[in-house]
């Protein structure tokens, strides 16, 4: 008999293999073993044939006859069934991952890329979350991690599901340098194993792995984890090329970054280099960088709150687990409860109605026995008199629901109809009053009128009332008093009269043009606190505050001159004048009422006393201005709130 072939040989091992893990009486520890002892068998029985392709069709028989699917099983079980065996399961894990690399999965290669293979990575990433907490098992990380870069060297596209897993998450977000410098030299493994790895990721993907380095050169101090972050983005500089630099400058502050930390690690010449691939296309993207300081600053914020949050997340998960236990167990009690609740109602129930059976079985039964005992000639109106009585309570039941719905409904109708009359009576009630309050209105006298000059008096009717006076005072002539004085007090009450209506308009006019005074006056102050400074005061704006008044302007200007000549004298020219203000105040504003036509409102005393002392020396005022007016000058503008002019 001639000897099985190699490769026959390989397929009655991968039978043998799936015939023993289709038994059911194998634990997870068992199968686990089995399938490393086997595969190892197999694929060391393919690495040493000659034929280079057989390598590949072994893998391609473990896929299609489900091991491989057998082995994702295992290695997603809970680690308490596989009673922490963590080398057993680092060594399955490698396994898969190699068995996964040079597969034909022939018609199945959508179902392989696209199911099978992120199924690979969503248990690898847990296993080496696990492992990552356990401080006696880094070797057996570095294992896992080895095996799952190994994975995306050969399959490109999951690199964008393992930087965005929420386990990879939490071994960057690990504070020990040992696991991040482990990450950082699986992305230098891969991209040095596979040179267009980068090239065929997304943007997306590589802004992932950029900002994962970066976020180590920034929360890292470790000489170690520095180097392998600064040889990883040289890498992707060198296979990148010029897609790398748009990318480059969403990191603003980078290059700031690297000269102040990185300087004197003992990488200074790899530091240089990629400070200078930073620096490269900075003067062109100046005005970009502008335009995203913002964001890149938002991004950070992000990134620190996220990591935040996922360090207290990651923190919390005891206690989260412990309160969703207690909240399950709590919800399973009550529904338990509940249950229970329900249960014994419905016995209660089919228990009323049992004995609500039996006791209608009893009755029928006792009435057999009574119609047994009776004589026959008896029984007929028994029985009539059984029947006349039920008719009786089904009548007596009958009447008592007419009844009362009759009741009801007249009830309602009732109440309803008085309802309705009350309404009738406010309605009628309410126009009776209207009605009868326009008839006391009628009849109401009118009223007197309060003075002569009312409207509606007409000149028929003055001499109409007066007739009526004269006569009234024809008939009842008074004794102590004489027709000639009683002509002369009529004549001076009505002087009387005239005088007071005209003292009334003239104090009407007198009140307007007060109003109008202050109205004026308010007008000026608030153009005084509004006006601005010298120095950028318009021509416009200049000519808003000239008086239309040519007098004033003149007296204004020559004020104004003086003012400016008693600045310029020495101290000692101001000594010895007298003091004027408490004479010449009061008539120097009476003056320059009278003079300007309207009430001086501006100036303190000694302003009055300087401009009443220039009218009456001209010649002195033209030699000296008293210091404390430009004091009040400076204090008065202050309170107004007008800024100084220079």
């Amino acid at each position: 008999m001639m000897e099985p072939s190699e490769e026959e040989e390989g397929g009655v091992l991968i039978s043998e293999l799936k015939r023993q893990l289709e038994r059911k009486d194998l634990n997870p520890e068992k199968k686990i073993s089995l399938l490393n002892n086997a595969l190892t068998e197999v694929l060391n029985l393919a690495a040493v044939q000659t034929n280079s392709s057989s390598l590949a069709q072994v893998k391609s028989q473990l896929y299609h006859s489900g091991i491989l699917n057998h082995c994702v099983q295992m290695l997603s079980l809970h680690p308490s069934r596989l009673r922490d065996n963590w080398t057993a399961s680092a060594t399955l894990a490698h396994l898969t991952s190699s068995c996964c690399v040079g597969v034909d999965p022939g018609s199945q290669f959508q179902a392989f890329h696209r199911v099978f293979l992120p199924s690979v990575i969503d248990v690898l990433l847990p296993l080496a979350c696990r492992l990552m907490s356990q401080a006696e098992s880094s070797s057996v990380f570095r294992k896992v991690m080895d095996s799952v870069g190994w994975l995306l060297s050969a399959h490109t596209h999951l690199t964008t599901q393992v930087l965005s897993s929420a386990y990879y998450e939490q071994i960057q977000m690990c504070d020990d340098i040992a696991v991040g410098l482990l990450c950082i030299q699986m992305w230098i493994q891969i991209c040095t194993v596979n040179r267009n790895f980068l090239s065929d990721l997304s943007n997306d993907s590589v802004l992932l792995l950029l900002n994962e380095v970066v976020g180590q050169l920034a929360l890292s101090s470790d000489s170690a984890v520095g180097g392998a972050s600064i040889t990883l983005m040289l890498l992707m500089a060198k296979q990148l090329g010029l897609r790398l630099q748009p990318l480059l400058l969403k990191f603003i502050g980078l290059d700031s970054l690297l000269e102040k930390d990185w300087r004197g690690r003992g990488f200074d010449q790899e530091l240089d280099l990629l400070i200078a691939i930073v620096q490269s296309d900075k003067s062109e993207s100046s005005q970009m960088e502008v335009s995203t300081e913002r964001m890149q600053a938002a991004c950070v914020i992000q990134a620190a709150w996220r990591s935040f949050q996922t360090r207290r997340r990651v923190k919390s998960l005891n206690r989260a687990a412990s309160t969703l236990q207690r909240r399950y167990r709590a919800r399973r009690r009550q529904q338990q409860e509940q249950r229970d609740a329900q249960h014994w109602e419905e016995e209660l129930r089919y228990q009323v109605c049992m004995r609500r059976q039996q006791a209608r079985r009893q009755f029928h039964q006792k009435q057999r026995q009574l119609l047994q005992l009776l004589p026959p000639e008896q029984v007929q109106s028994y029985l009539q008199e059984c029947e006349r009585r039920a008719a009786v309570v089904i009548q007596s039941f009958w009447r008592g629901f007419r009844e009362r719905r009759i009741y009801k409904s007249t009830l309602q109708h009732t109440l309803k109809q008085k309802h309705t009359q009350q309404q009738a009576a406010r309605t009628l009630q309410r126009a009776v009053r209207c009605f009868l309050e326009k008839c006391r209105a009628a009849k109401a006298p009118p009223l007197t009128p309060l003075w002569i000059g009312q409207k509606g008096l007409t000149d028929c009717r003055r001499v109409e009332l007066k007739q009526q006076v004269e006569t009234y005072i024809s008939a009842h002539r008074s004794s102590a008093v004489s027709l000639e004085e009683c002509v002369s007090l009529h004549e001076e009450v009505q002087l009387l009269l005239q005088a007071e209506l005209q003292k009334g308009e003239q104090q009407q006019r007198e009140e307007q043009w007060v109003e109008t005074l202050l109205a004026y006056t308010h007008t000026q102050l608030e153009l005084l606190q509004d006006a601005p400074a010298l120095s950028v005061v318009t021509v416009m704006q200049a000519e808003s505050f000239l008086s239309p008044s040519a007098s004033i302007a003149a007296r204004a200007r020559n004020a104004h001159n003086a003012v400016l000549q008693a600045s310029r004298l020495p101290w000692w020219r101001t000594l010895g004048e007298p003091d004027t203000s408490s004479e010449s105040g009061p008539a120097l504003l009476l003056e320059l009422g009278a003079e300007l036509g309207e009430p001086f409102t501006g100036g303190s005393a000694d302003t009055l006393r300087w401009t009443e002392l220039k009218t009456k020396c001209p010649q002195r005022c033209s030699t000296s201005k008293p210091a404390a007016l430009v004091e009040d000058s400076g204090r008065a503008r202050h309170q107004l709130g007008v800024r100084p002019r220079s």
